[in-house]
């Protein structure tokens, strides 16, 4: 009888079970969808870009003081929107913060380095960091082969490096790391366009020419343009296009005038003088006193 009884509740309480699987809300079997990213701000240098610095000159915690400026240059360029905003060469400092030489009895010796800015291509400084991720901790920096090879150990923030050996800590010159960006950076691209060079002047316009071939008979005879002498035929005459006064002229000989409109190309004026005629002279009766 007991197990009748229990078998007959199962199957009355069956549809009711169904019925509120079937009732629960959808969205509870539907995948969260990602809100999508939005897409970078222009013009901006993002918080996070990986800078390649290497070493400019070699620092010993035997003799660096706390505050002083280690530089480093920047190994490979940055682009923003197409733009070098950050050149290869650059000059990026980092500072002591922590400088002890080893001490007797085999104590390590002791020297913290920060990573502090770079200089961008328009003098502007840009925040830089030891790490891509200063909010999520725990998170260390990549490290180069030739970092491994001197110990250097990257932490969550700063000091970006810690030595701690037997002796003096040495950072050969030459050493790279990889600092990041500390914070998005709103750039003016005009800056980086460098000063546009100044317009070249403009080429005077050729004065446009044309020549004038003058040949006489009898040769020899003198030639005036627009009142001023230039040459003796046969001669060549270079005139600037327009309107000009041409007189060719030898003793004993009639003048030769001409105006031409001279339009270009070239022109040949073969000049026939006439012999000039005798000047006549008169004689007046004479007169005899009365």
């Amino acid at each position: 009888m007991r197990k009748s009884f229990f078998a007959l509740l199962f199957l009355a309480l069956c549809p009711l079970l169904f019925a509120q699987q079937t009732s629960a809300p959808a969205k509870d079997s539907q995948p969260a969808t990602a809100s999508p990213t939005a897409p970078p701000p222009p013009h901006t240098l993002l918080d996070g870009t990986p800078v390649r610095l290497r070493l400019s000159q070699t620092i010993s915690s035997a003799d660096a003081k706390v505050g002083q400026e280690v530089p480093f240059e920047v190994v490979e360029e940055i682009s923003v929107d197409g733009v070098a905003v950050l050149p290869k060469g650059a000059t990026a400092i980092a500072s002591v913060t922590e400088a002890d030489h080893k001490k007797s009895m085999g104590r390590a010796g002791k020297l913290n380095v920060s990573i502090s800015y770079v200089r961008l291509g328009d003098q502007e400084k840009a925040a830089l960091r030891a790490v891509k991720d200063s909010k999520g901790g725990g998170h260390t920096g990549a490290m180069t082969g030739a970092i491994v090879a001197t110990s250097i150990v990257f932490f969550p923030a700063a000091p970006l490096f810690l030595f701690m050996h037997g002796k003096d800590i040495t950072i050969p010159q030459g050493t790279e790391i990889t600092a990041f960006v500390d914070g998005d950076m709103h750039l003016d691209m005009a800056k980086f366009g460098g000063a546009s060079p100044a317009p070249l002047a403009a080429p005077a316009a050729a004065v446009a020419q044309a020549n004038i071939v003058i040949d006489s008979t009898p040769p020899g005879a003198d030639i005036e343009l627009d009142g001023g002498f230039v040459g003796n035929t046969p001669s060549t005459i270079a005139v600037t296009l327009g309107s000009h006064q041409i007189v060719v002229k030898k003793k004993g000989f009639a003048y030769w005038t001409r105006k031409l409109n001279v339009t270009g190309g070239s022109i040949h004026l073969n000049v026939e003088l006439e012999t000039a005629a005798p000047a006549a002279f008169t004689i007046a009766p004479s007169t005899s006193p009365q």
